[in-house]
């Protein structure tokens, strides 16, 4: 039988901010997420022994365990609607590791599609297929989804945004640097001192169903300070993206990835040439 194969994008954050500490310890954020179609993961699924999960992963055998957030989904879904079928999985691991690119979550997310696909009249409607994501990862919901989105609370309070950067040119730079998302909190809370929020404290959206436009003039991430402190390089990558002509450049989510948004495609080119000089592997991606 021929395999089913899932393509997991990776994913951005055009704008994200840190509102601070909740009292359940998670951190509320306000962020803007944007899919991208390179790099992406391939997730390969074919008819397994029942209620048996395999998973392989050519060149990374340590994403052979029960830990893979793909093993997690697929428990998960079983546990909420009693379709647990028996599967082998061949993961390609394309998306960067410790990039803040979203590629586990959106492992997780692809599987739990196709899960949903397959599950007939078990299936689950969106909203519980969200809530089922959120418990796997905060990115997780939103790879449900088809398009950007806004995201409020730990990044599962979704509102469909609309962003426009058709006929741009999106250079994604991923350095060899893992950045450790639960130490960059860390090092936010040490740095701004944040008070804890409380329950008052509402999150911008939430829902699913009302796209709101979005053109944001000002990309930030407030990770930037903490992390460019500890790895300069990552603020020499984006200046090199702005001194070669870009729109905006930015982080996304905890690093080390970093975007520059292009309206000359000869600027990108340039600064791609720039950036693979020094051994940085590079994405280029056209915005539809």
């Amino acid at each position: 039988m021929e395999a089913d194969t899932l393509i997991a994008p990776a994913k951005i954050n055009l704008h994200l901010e840190i509102l601070g500490l909740r009292d359940d310890g998670y951190h509320e954020l306000r962020t803007l997420f944007y899919p991208v179609s390179a790099p992406c993961d391939v997730i390969e699924v074919l008819p397994g022994p029942d209620d048996d999960f395999y998973i392989r992963c050519p060149g990374r055998p340590e994403l052979e365990t029960t830990s893979n957030i793909l093993y997690k989904a697929w428990k998960a879904f079983g546990a909420a609607t009693g379709f647990q079928p028996g599967i082998f999985v061949t993961l390609t691991k394309r998306i960067p590791m410790g990039g803040g690119l979203g590629g586990g979550s959106s492992d997780a997310a692809a599987l739990l599609r196709w899960l949903n696909r397959e599950a007939g009249d078990r299936a689950l409607p969106l909203e519980a297929m969200i809530e089922l994501a959120a418990g796997l990862g905060a990115d997780v919901p939103f790879f449900l989804l088809d398009g950007p989105a806004w995201a409020g609370g730990i990044g599962e309070a979704l509102t469909p945004a609309e962003v426009d950067l058709s006929g741009a040119t999106l250079i994604l730079a991923c350095p060899a640097i893992h950045v450790d998302t639960a130490w960059a909190f860390r090092a936010w809370d040490e740095k701004c001192d944040a008070p804890n929020i409380h329950e008052s404290l509402t999150s911008a959206g939430g829902g699913t169903k009302n796209p709101s436009p979005v053109s944001p003039r000002e990309m930030t991430n407030d990770f930037e300070p903490v992390v460019f402190e500890e790895y300069p390089s990552l603020r020499d990558i984006k200046q090199t993206l702005l001194a070669h002509g870009a729109e905006h450049a930015a982080m996304s989510g905890s690093g080390a990835s970093l975007f520059g948004i292009y309206r000359d495609r000869g600027s990108a080119t340039s600064a791609v040439r720039a950036l693979e000089k020094q051994g940085i592997e590079i994405f280029q991606v056209d915005c539809p």
